[in-house]
């Protein structure tokens, strides 16, 4: 695939201008009523009244003429939302949020009339076990099939009962080859005074914690407060060479060497380098995370089957190649595959090969246990 130049990306929103940053994307208001920014838009939501009709699995029901998506941002194509309002006479309304934890606290806020969210896997137990999502009705997805197997056999939620797998990938390292002499293959990296104010590291807890213990040399699931709390003054000794903690303006400071090393998704790595050939991307040797972040239905959702019928068009295999020919993101769909550039499946640092997914862990929800971590964040970011 020919790469993209994010000015065309950006007139691909019709005009609109300003920098675009996954996983900020689309964070303006809606050019030609493409997109339209949601975030005021909780009291007024509409999404029970019905415009037309779509078959979706069994039968034929009427939609709604609005759905509500809150999404990651920089993690969707540009013609995604529009084809699928072209052909259903679906207005979608697009917020983006920049971690699980704002998604989590939005929820628990009382914020209501999102139809779809997307949270990363643990997450999703999380947010089960807070009774905020509901089951999704398969028969409206069929394209559920066309997933990768493991993709339907995850361990936070076997047989997609309450998710449906948007994008997958891997947490790493991105750095500016032209900037950074030293080999990028280890966490220490993070820690290398010679790029102090240049390196950035991520604001999602699990995540940040997650590189300190990989570092140590234990499991980022661990639920040892002793080596979590190691864990923290490791950081606590990094702070003074951060730029800052950030999860959603890497891609652009990357991009424009702001920043020379950033603690980073690999999607959002992967764009950056739209811009700035320099920039590099690593999953370190001590080991890393992997993550697949998944539609799903909160429990209030106001168009539960209109949802539905927007998570079986994204599934299309066309539809999904599309997002991930865009994003730089793995795509779980696996009929998707033919229409992907080969660009992209043939890249490891995308679809990694065996030997570095077996240094992958996905982060676990840990119950009463994640509050050692969110203390320790506390404790940490006070510092």
């Amino acid at each position: 695939m020919k790469k993209m130049d994010k000015e065309l990306r950006v007139m691909a929103l019709d005009g609109l201008a300003g920098p675009m940053t996954r996983r900020g994307f689309i964070k303006r208001a809606g050019a030609a009523g493409l997109l339209v920014g949601a975030s005021g838009f909780i009291a007024a939501c509409g999404g029970g009244e019905t415009t037309t009709t779509a078959a979706a699995g069994g039968g034929t029901q009427e939609l709604a003429k609005e759905i509500y998506f809150y999404n990651w941002s920089d993690y969707i194509a540009e013609d995604t939302i529009p084809n699928f309002q072209e052909e259903f006479g679906v207005k979608v309304v697009y917020d983006n949020y920049s971690s699980n934890d704002t998604l989590l606290a939005k929820l628990q806020s009382g914020a209501t009339g999102y139809d779809i969210i997307v949270p990363t896997d643990y997450m999703i137990t999380t947010m089960l076990g807070l009774d905020i999502l509901q089951e999704i009705d398969l028969d409206n997805v069929p394209n559920v099939a066309n997933l990768y197997q493991r993709f339907r056999e995850a361990p936070f939620d076997p047989g997609n009962k309450y998710s449906i797998p948007w994008q997958w990938g891997t947490t790493g390292i991105g750095y500016n080859s032209a900037k950074v002499t030293d080999w990028v293959d280890s966490w220490d990296m993070l820690w290398n005074e010679a790029y102090s104010g240049k390196i950035t590291m991520m604001s999602e807890i699990r995540d940040v914690f997650a590189v300190a213990l990989f570092r140590l040399g234990y499991s980022p699931n661990t639920r040892d407060a002793a080596q979590i709390e190691e864990a923290k003054q490791m950081l606590i000794e990094q702070k003074s060479l951060l730029k800052h903690y950030t999860s959603d303006t890497y891609i652009d400071e990357l991009a424009s060497e702001d920043a020379w090393i950033s603690h980073g998704w690999s999607g959002d790595v992967f764009q950056a380098q739209l811009e700035n050939e320099a920039v590099m991307y690593s999953v370190p040797n001590e080991g890393s995370l992997t993550w697949v972040d998944s539609m799903c239905i909160p429990k209030d959702a106001p168009s539960k089957h209109t949802a539905e019928v927007f998570m079986n068009y994204i599934h299309r295999p066309e539809v999904a190649a599309g997002i991930s020919n865009y994003v730089y993101y793995a795509s779980p769909n696996e009929a998707a595959e033919e229409f992907i550039s080969s660009e992209i499946l043939e890249d490891p640092q995308i679809y990694p090969p065996q030997e570095t997914m077996d240094k992958l862990v996905f982060l676990e929800e840990l119950g009463e246990d994640t509050e050692l971590y969110n203390t320790a964040y506390q404790e940490l970011r006070a510092s």
